[in-house]
């Protein structure tokens, strides 16, 4: 039996001896290359983690003790080791564990944590929480993976070490030098600046046994010269930064030495005011094909253990990102003033070839979407085109700046929001599913979402000649496989267009629904059901003049769209009938109904949800049923 096979809590950790837990962290490691090759999901940051795991597990006792891991996908090993060993293999599956910590999941997963930099903030909650019950236990805040670059951190840094120098809180730096992508800014060269612990306490020795040597003043000396190698540390490490903030630092450390890292854990639980650990680590840790491309390892789909190489499954199609990539590039090449802005992920958005292309007009501004939507605008009002590629579910960090920052004032800002609607295995923190509600509730906005990639390429020229701020929203995965035009020209403005014509019912569908809008259409003819069909195009102007007089030859209305109900594409649909005093029409909303969608496959999660061409089918038979038996009573 293998060490990891003797887990099935934390109390079996701490039955081991340390000299067996290099070979656990080894086991761990397998384990979690092992899963991830099959299963796909984020490697390189667990596998960067798990001493750091083990000997926080080996020192503290949870869940008395709270552990909040940051992001959630440094924590592969923590559930490793706290009874979820048997269940591993379901990671990010249908079902199966999550890829990030849930509270619902396992009382050791202190927070649920899908979006970075909300530890601190979190644990100083709870840490103040504990105080007011009496509580004595510790709150552990992890922190990593580029997650000081933003500003909620320093937030959460700025109160406990303001007002709450007394809570029993330890936040841990796990500092590997990377996010997703390589870490940017001032604050990232700042939390580099590392002296080793062996060399500092090497300096002490010698400078302290010979200050010591020398006659009367020897004593004296050593203190002064203690006291100035504490301001040398101080100096030429982060120590200063979160001095300032009045925490305790200690570091850096190696975070693979399990050793250095349990002793100083077991002094650090003794105190009992802010302390901050900083640790440093590498990603991929463990695994050659990881740490060499850890950008790539950071969330990766599934792979061969032995080389690391991809997996590939089915015809090559280019994804939706690569499509906005590589149209990026081919309009910058034209078009001087046209800037990409993206938060941390330029691989991840599709801009890392228009990085490199064009270099001086692209912007990385670290995980910090707020900030990156209001120099978005003010590039803007500089004349400037700022295209600010963010994926759906981190956009929503931004709402205030883009109703404040952007659409006030109507600055043409150009918003291009990757993995709108359903996204996956990642789950209910990161599916895109708000955006068309929140954005088409902001005046001067525009929304689009396309129904292929060449469409995809036609809003992207349509969003950089419109005067005034602008959104396309666009899935995760493959493309349709459409050619692309050499020449793509813009859309009319707030135009949708008919696909397919027929008298028995209307679908009105959006974006990546449209495919499902059109799949249910063929399997509707062939029951004697036509249907026309309309590419809306944009949520935000509504093409009314063309919706409105189809709804009155056609009362019998679906709306499709991968987005929640409430406030959508459906709600703008109605809400435009309803303005342009339309009636006597019935209208069923096809939509995420009022839940948080969970992980899983996008197939299976969109049949889960009702958002697919079935539900489709299933509410045009309810509708048509219906018609066909009000005629036959009429017949009657």
């Amino acid at each position: 039996m293998s060490l990891l096979e003797k887990i099935d809590s934390p109390a079996d950790l701490k039955r081991l001896k340390r000299s067996e837990l290099p070979k656990l962290a080894g086991e761990i490691r397998r384990t979690i290359v092992d899963v991830v090759s099959r299963n796909g999901g984020h490697l390189a940051s667990s596998l960067g983690a798990v001493e750091l795991s083990i000997a926080l597990h080996y020192v503290f006792e949870t869940p008395a003790d709270k552990i909040i891991w940051d992001v959630g996908h440094q924590s592969y090993a923590h559930k490793l080791l706290t009874g979820r060993r048997d269940r591993f293999p379901s990671l990010r599956q249908h079902d199966g564990l999550c890829g990030f910590t849930r509270i619902s999941e396992s009382e050791h997963d202190a927070f649920t944590t899908g979006h970075s930099s909300t530890s601190i903030s979190a644990g100083l909650g709870m840490a103040c929480g504990k105080r007011l019950k009496k509580e004595s236990e510790k709150v552990i805040s992890v922190i990593g993976d580029g997650s000081m670059t933003a500003g909620i951190a320093y937030e959460g840094l700025n109160q406990a070490g303001g007002l709450h120098k007394d809570e029993n809180l330890l936040v841990i730096l796990n500092d590997n030098d990377m996010s997703i992508s390589p870490n940017v800014g001032a604050l990232s060269s700042f939390l580099s600046r590392t002296l080793s612990a062996k060399y500092l306490q090497g300096f002490r020795k010698e400078l302290g046994e010979f200050l010591k040597s020398l006659p009367r003043i020897g004593d004296d000396m050593y203190k002064f010269a203690k006291r100035s190698e504490e301001s040398f540390k101080t100096f030429v490490t982060p120590g200063m930064l979160f001095e300032a903030f009045n925490f305790d630092y200690f570091g850096p450390i190696n975070g693979h030495n399990l050793n250095h890292l349990i002793d100083i854990l077991q002094n650090i639980r003794e105190l009992s005011e802010p302390v901050l650990l900083h640790v440093t680590s590498k990603k991929g840790k463990g695994y050659a094909p990881a740490e060499k491309n850890p950008v790539y390892f950071h969330g990766v789909g599934c792979f061969e253990v032995e080389t690391g190489v991809c997996v590939r499954k089915g015809v090559s199609v280019p994804t939706y990102t690569n499509v906005f990539g590589d149209a990026m590039v081919a309009l910058g090449a034209s078009d001087d003033n046209i800037i990409a802005v993206t938060a941390a992920m330029p691989e991840g958005t599709g801009l890392a070839k228009f990085a490199a292309a064009y270099p001086d007009r692209f912007f990385d501004v670290g995980i910090a979407e707020q900030h990156g939507v209001t120099f978005a605008a003010g590039m803007a009002t500089e004349g400037f085109k700022p295209v600010v590629a963010i994926y759906s579910t981190f956009l929503q960090r931004a709402y205030d700046q883009i109703l404040h920052d952007v659409c006030i004032e109507s600055i043409p800002v150009i918003f291009a929001i990757d993995r709108g609607g359903i996204v996956g295995e990642d789950g209910a923190t990161h599916h895109g599913l708000f955006d068309l509600s929140y954005l088409r509730s902001l005046p001067n906005m525009v929304v689009m979402a396309p129904k292929d990639e060449n469409e995809l390429y036609r809003m992207l020229v349509t969003a950089l000649k419109h005067d005034g701020p602008i959104a396309l929203r666009y899935p995760r995965g493959s493309a349709v496989g459409v050619p692309l035009d050499t020449s793509p020209l813009p859309l009319p403005m707030g135009k949708g267009e008919v696909l397919t014509d027929g008298d028995d019912l209307l679908i009105l569908a959006i974006g990546s629904s449209v495919r499902e809008a059109l799949e249910a259409r063929s399997a509707l003819s062939d029951e004697g059901i036509l249907a026309t069909v309309i590419n809306c195009r944009f949520v935000k102007p509504l093409d009314m003049a063309l919706i409105g007089p189809l709804v009155e030859r056609i009362p019998r209305v679906i709306t499709v769209e991968e987005n929640v109900r409430q406030g959508g594409f459906g709600s703008a649909v109605l809400e435009g009938l309803n303005d342009a005093e339309v009636t006597g029409f019935r209208l069923r909303r096809i939509g995420v109904r009022d839940t948080f969608v969970e992980h899983g496959p996008q197939k299976a999660l969109r049949s889960q949800y009702e958002v697919d061409a079935q539900a489709i089918i299933r509410a045009a038979e309810t509708m048509t049923d219906s018609m066909n038996d009000k005629k036959a009573a009429s017949c009657v």
